[in-house]
């Protein structure tokens, strides 16, 4: 059973960063991609970015310029640079990892700007 463990939540004020880390239970080159989701209260849950196996990047326009995923193959992790945060960043973050046919989420880490 494919195990994804999200670290780094918090609580930041607007123009601050934050650093989220996804920590996977086997080798991340088994997945066609990994990334981050999130869902903020009373809305659907939305594609912030995305690796894949290749190293293509994709991010959501809301975030461009702003976060940044990266991938530690040593260490099996997936990260999300979250900078100049702003408000309407806050939400629940989830880990996701697709192979397949098959997804994996996390648990979620809540991420909070406010001031």
């Amino acid at each position: 059973q494919v195990q994804l463990v999200e670290s780094g939540g918090g609580l930041v004020q607007p123009g601050g960063s934050l650093r989220l880390s996804c920590a996977a239970s086997e080798n991340i080159f088994g997945f066609n991609h990994m990334g981050w989701y999130r869902q903020a209260p009373g809305k659907q849950r939305e594609m912030v970015a995305r690796i894949f196996k290749s190293g293509v990047l994709s991010n959501a326009d809301s975030v461009k310029g702003r976060f940044t995923i990266s991938r530690d193959n040593v260490k099996n992790t997936v990260n999300l640079q979250m900078n100049s945060l702003k408000i309407e960043d806050t939400a629940v973050y989830y880990c996701h990892a697709q192979r397949g046919l098959s997804e994996y989420w996390g648990q979620g880490t809540q991420v909070t700007v406010s001031s």
